[in-house]
């Protein structure tokens, strides 16, 4: 009889945290498409349907992403071998969106720093041996 592979305490963490987060995405996202329709009504004429489109827009990468995190969830939960992908995909998307945000004007060097930091020690620890083995990916 084979046992499972017990999940590490750091994975059992990134699970209920992308949990969460793909909460508040899907919530997110599901809001900002509704007010991204309700704006451009309001607003009216060519402003108003570009800032619906960009509402709407944001929507959908708002609730891709939040769609994203709860996979990661319950592959990370589960242990299954896509989710160690989805959990390196996700922390290479925050590495590269941070980098974005800041040349963009859209973040300061802080937030920055802190998002480099949290993306690049997740990806760090999913990369570690025990964690790869607990995926079955050693």
């Amino acid at each position: 009889m084979t046992s499972s592979p017990t999940r590490p305490t750091g994975i059992t963490i990134l699970a209920i945290l992308a949990l969460i987060g793909g909460i508040f995405g899907v919530l997110g996202g599901l809001t900002l498409i509704g007010l991204g329709g309700v704006a451009g009504g309001v607003v009216g004429g060519t402003t108003g349907a570009t800032l619906g489109i960009l509402g709407v827009f944001a929507g959908l990468l708002a609730l891709i992403y939040g769609v994203a995190d709860l996979a990661f969830a319950y592959g990370a939960w589960t242990l299954k071998p896509w989710g160690w992908i989805l959990g390196v995909a996700g922390s290479v998307v925050g590495i590269v969106s941070n980098v974005f945000s800041f040349l963009d004007g859209h973040a300061n060097f802080v937030s920055l720093i802190i998002g480099l930091a949290i993306a690049g020690g997740i990806l760090y620890y999913l990369f570690q041996p025990h964690v790869r083995a607990a995926f079955g990916r050693a």
